[in-house]
C-alpha cells in the first residue's frame, strides 16, 4: 500500500510538472538588466531599482547586473536583444513610453514590437499641461479652444526634442480636443523640462508640456498652475486637486510607463515566472516606498493585457507622427 501510494505521488508529481511547466522555471545563475542608456537617466533606475527589489524579494538567486547599453535612443540595445539574445531567459531590459515612440516613427530601423516579449509596466510619470500662475488660460478647454482658433496663438515649451514624448503629449490633447492643423501649434525644445517651465514662467512662451514629477517644484512655489494631468482619473496625494483632461471633456492620456521586455523565443515556464515576478514587485512594500520617493504613479500591465497596449501605444503614435508630418 505504501509503495502503490509513493507510485501514484510520483506520478502525480510527473503529470504536475508535464502539466504546469510555468512552474517549472526558476532563474538560476547571473540575471541581467540592459539599460538602453548611460548611467543616470529613467531607465538606468528602473534596472538598478527593480533588480533591488528583486533581490530583497528572492526573486533572483543574486545579484541583477544592469549593463548600460546607450545608443539611438534604446536603438543599440533593441537590436542586441532581437539579433543576439533571443531565447535567454534571464534578461530583462529597460523600456517606457520612449521606446514606445521611437518603435511608431521608424527609429528602429527593421525592428518592430513584435520582436520582444512585453513582460510588464511597473509605475508611471504622467503628462501634464501647465501655465505661468498669471496665465489668462484658466482651464484645458480654454487653452485648446485658442489654439482651435488659431493654431500658432499658443506656444509650448518641453524638454524632449520635436516630436519626442513631451510634444506628442500637446499633440494627443490638442486632437483629442478636436484641433484640426496640429502641425502649426508651435512647440519649442529645451534641454530639459526645468529649461522648458523657466521660459513658462518668466512669460516667454505660454504653455508648459512635461511630466507630474519634473513640475512639483515649480508647483510647490505657486509659479505653474497645471491645467490637466493625462490620467485615466485624478492622482493620489498632493496632486489630488488637479483635474483630468477627461473629466474636462477631452479624452487625452500621456503615461510615461517605466517597464521590460525580454528576448524573443523564452520558453511559456520562464515567460509565465517573469510576468508573476512583476505582479509581486508591484505588490511589494519596497516598491511602493520607491514608487513614491520618485514621483512614479500607479500603472501597471502584465502578459497580454501590456502587449496589447504597447502595440496600441505604437500603432496610435504613429498615426500623430504622420498626422504632423514628422513621419511618411
Amino acid at each position: 500500500m505504501l509503495i502503490k501510494t509513493s507510485l501514484s505521488l510520483a506520478a502525480v508529481a510527473a503529470l504536475t510538472v508535464g502539466a504546469g511547466s510555468a512552474m517549472a522555471f526558476e532563474p538560476e545563475g547571473k540575471v541581467e538588466c540592459i539599460a538602453p542608456a548611460d548611467p543616470g537617466g529613467g531607465w538606468d533606475f528602473t534596472c538598478r531599482s527593480v533588480g533591488n527589489v528583486l533581490q530583497d524579494l528572492d526573486l533572483v538567486p543574486g545579484n541583477v547586473q544592469t549593463i548600460n547599453m546607450a545608443g539611438a535612443g534604446g536603438g543599440v540595445a533593441y537590436a542586441h536583444v532581437v539579433s543576439k539574445r533571443a531565447g535567454d531567459e534571464q534578461l530583462l531590459v529597460a523600456a517606457s513610453t520612449a521606446t514606445t515612440t521611437r518603435l511608431a516613427q521608424g527609429q528602429f530601423p527593421g525592428m518592430d514590437a513584435d520582436m520582444v516579449n512585453w513582460i510588464g509596466a511597473l509605475g508611471a510619470d504622467y503628462g501634464v499641461i501647465a501655465v505661468a500662475a498669471d496665465s489668462e488660460y484658466q482651464d484645458l478647454p480654454a487653452l485648446m479652444a485658442a489654439i482651435d482658433e488659431d493654431p500658432r496663438s499658443v506656444k509650448f515649451a518641453g524638454g524632449s526634442a520635436k516630436g519626442g514624448w513631451d510634444h506628442l503629449k500637446v499633440l494627443i490633447a490638442a486632437d483629442a480636443a478636436g484641433v484640426d492643423e496640429l502641425p502649426r501649434i508651435p512647440y519649442l525644445s529645451y534641454n530639459n523640462g526645468g529649461e522648458a517651465m523657466t521660459q513658462v514662467v518668466g512669460g516667454h512662451v505660454d504653455a508648459f508640456t512635461g511630466d507630474i514629477s519634473e513640475a512639483q517644484g515649480f508647483m510647490e512655489s505657486g509659479d505653474l498652475r497645471v491645467l490637466a494631468v493625462l490620467a485615466e482619473e485624478r492622482l493620489p496625494g498632493e496632486f489630488s486637486g488637479i483635474p483630468t483632461a477627461r473629466e474636462q471633456g477631452i479624452d487625452a492620456l500621456g503615461p510615461n510607463w517605466r517597464g521590460f521586455y525580454m528576448p524573443a523565443d523564452i520558453s511559456d515556464a520562464s515567460r509565465e515566472y517573469w510576468l508573476e515576478a512583476m505582479d509581486t514587485i508591484y505588490e511589494s512594500e519596497q516598491w511602493k516606498e520607491l514608487m513614491v520617493s520618485n514621483g512614479l504613479m500607479p500603472f501597471h500591465m502584465t502578459a497580454e493585457e501590456f502587449e496589447t497596449f504597447v502595440k496600441e501605444q505604437v500603432a496610435d503614435i504613429e498615426q500623430l507622427s504622420k498626422d504632423i508630418g514628422l513621419i511618411q
